[in-house]
C-alpha cells in the first residue's frame, strides 16, 4: 500500500499516513504502508511535471491533492492538473489502483448551469479528466453535490460525512431545550435534521437567494423559536462567508438568539471571510466557528480565538485502511471501532 501526495496535499497526507501506521501497527510488526511525497514540480516555464521516486509497479496507490490551497500561490486549475498528471503516471507504472483522496472536491458547485447562463456541466468534465487519468476510486470529505456519483459513472466514490464529526463535537448541548440547529439554506437541511436528531434538539431551515453573483441573502428561517437562545448552524463551506452573515445577523436581530455555534466541512480561508467571521465574533455573539482540514487552513484563521480546526486524519486513515483491505466504508464514523482493526495475516 503507497499513500503518495501531490505538493498541496502533502501535509495531510502526512498526517493520515501517520495515524495509517498507528491504526496497523500490532507490537512490533510493521504495517504494510508506504510514503511518497511532493511528486509534482514546475519547470522554469511553468509546466508541470511528475516523477515518482520509486518503483509502483503492484502497489495499491492511494493519492492525495489539496486541489484549493490557500497556504501556497498555486491555483486550483494547477493542482487539479497536478493530481491528474500524477494518478496517469502511477497507471502508466504499473500501479495495481490508483484511489484519489480529494478531501475538497473543487468544481462540485458547478454541478449544473445556472438557470438562464450558457454554462457547462463542469464537475462532470472534471470527473470524465480524472477518470481518464486512471483513477479507479475517489475519497471526498462532504462533496457539494449528491450528484458525484453519477458524475463517476462506475467509479465508486466514498463521500465522508461530517455528521459524525459534528455530533460528537456539539455533544455538550444535547438535549437542552434552549439550543436550534439551523441551516443556512435548503441544500443543508436534511444533514441538519440528521444532527438535531443524534443531539435530540430542535431544528430550523433558512430560506435563502442570491441577488447577485456570491452574495447570499435570507428571507425567513422556518422554525419554532420559542425558548431557543443557542444556535448550532452547519454548513458544507464557507466562501465569502456571506451565507453565514445573512443567517446569524438575522438569527440574533430577528430570532432572540443570544449564542451562535458555527461548524463548517470546508473552510476556503478568503480574507472576506475572516472579516466577516471576526465581525460576528464582535458583534453577533458566534462563540466558536468549528472548521476541518480539507482545505489546508493559514496562519491567520488558525490565529482566530474562536475557531477550532478539526483534522480529517483519523477518518481519511481509516477509510483508507477498509478501502485497502476490500470491506465496506462507513462514510458516517469519525472515531475507530472494532471492526477497523487490522485483519489477520491471511486476509493482507
Amino acid at each position: 500500500m503507497l499513500v503518495a501526495s501531490c505538493r498541496s496535499g502533502s501535509t495531510l497526507a502526512e498526517r493520515v499516513f501517520e495515524t495509517y501506521e498507528a491504526m496497523t501497527s500490532e507490537g512490533d510488526r510493521e504495517s504494510d504502508g508506504l510514503y511518497m511525497g511532493d511528486i509534482d514540480f514546475q519547470f522554469s516555464d511553468g509546466e508541470t511535471c511528475v516523477r515518482l521516486e520509486a518503483d509502483v509497479n503492484g502497489h495499491d496507490v492511494f493519492l492525495f491533492q489539496a486541489l484549493y490551497d490557500p497556504v501556497s500561490e498555486r491555483s486550483v486549475d494547477q493542482n487539479y492538473l497536478a493530481f491528474l498528471m500524477a494518478a496517469r503516471a502511477f497507471r502508466e507504472w504499473g500501479a495495481n489502483r490508483v484511489t484519489g483522496v480529494l478531501p475538497y472536491l473543487a468544481y462540485a458547485r458547478q454541478d449544473k448551469p445556472t438557470a438562464f447562463e450558457r454554462e457547462p456541466t463542469t464537475a462532470k468534465l472534471m470527473a470524465d479528466l480524472s477518470i481518464e487519468a486512471g483513477i479507479d476510486r475517489l475519497v471526498v470529505w462532504d462533496p457539494h453535490t449528491g450528484r458525484v456519483h453519477g458524475f463517476y459513472g462506475g467509479v465508486p466514490v466514498d463521500e465522508l460525512s461530517p455528521l459524525a464529526l459534528f455530533s460528537e463535537h456539539f455533544r455538550g448541548f444535547e438535549g437542552r431545550g434552549e439550543v436550534i440547529a439551523v441551516a443556512p439554506d435548503a441544500g443543508a437541511s436534511k444533514s441538519i435534521m440528521h444532527f438535531a436528531r443524534a443531539l435530540d434538539v430542535s431544528s430550523a431551515v433558512a430560506s435563502k437567494y442570491r441577488p447577485r453573483l456570491e452574495r447570499a441573502e435570507v428571507s425567513e428561517i422556518m422554525g419554532d423559536f420559542r425558548g431557543k437562545e443557542i444556535a448550532i448552524v452547519l454548513d458544507d463551506m464557507i466562501n465569502t462567508g456571506g451565507t453565514v452573515e445573512a443567517t446569524i445577523t438575522r438569527l440574533v436581530d430577528e430570532e432572540g438568539i443570544k449564542e451562535v455555534y458555527l461548524g463548517v466541512s470546508h473552510n476556503l480561508c478568503t480574507q472576506t471571510a475572516l472579516d466577516r467571521l471576526s465581525t460576528l465574533h464582535a458583534g453577533y455573539s458566534l462563540r466558536e466557528v468549528l472548521v476541518t482540514d480539507s482545505v489546508p487552513q493559514t496562519k491567520a484563521f488558525r490565529a482566530l480565538p474562536f475557531v477550532t480546526v478539526e483534522p480529517l486524519s483519523e477518518p481519511i486513515a481509516r477509510a483508507i485502511h477498509r478501502i485497502h483491505h476490500n470491506r465496506p466504508v462507513d462514510g458516517r464514523l469519525t472515531s475507530v471501532d472494532a471492526s477497523a482493526s487490522r485483519p489477520p495475516a491471511e486476509e493482507d
